[in-house]
């Protein structure tokens, strides 16, 4: 079976309305593994891949979003298939600057 991966940086109010346990939900539904964290800077990072299609149905969900969040921009690009996952799970968020 063919498989595609995808990076997306997903910008706008996507940081504490829920967006990463949504997305999560999502790609597993659609039978996707990878992860999915918060960054810093505010925007949400993904990484996701399976089905072609289903992996294309993700990111056009990522426009959307939870019902809390406000989507201004999403990047994404294909990436290397990473065949050590098995899950699609939720990155700890990076540790904050002191």
């Amino acid at each position: 079976m063919t498989s595609k991966a995808v990076r997306a940086l997903v910008s706008g109010r996507v940081q504490q309305v829920g967006y990463r346990q949504t997305c999560r939900s999502r790609a597993r539904s659609l039978d996707l593994v990878g992860w999915v964290r918060n960054l810093r800077d505010g925007r949400v990072e993904i990484f996701a891949q399976g089905n072609p299609e289903s992996v294309d149905r993700l990111i056009n969900w990522t426009w959307v979003g939870p019902s809390g969040a406000r989507v201004t921009g999403v990047e994404s690009d294909n990436v290397a298939i990473d065949a050590n996952l098995t899950d699609f799970f939720i990155q700890p968020n990076p540790m904050k600057d002191s």
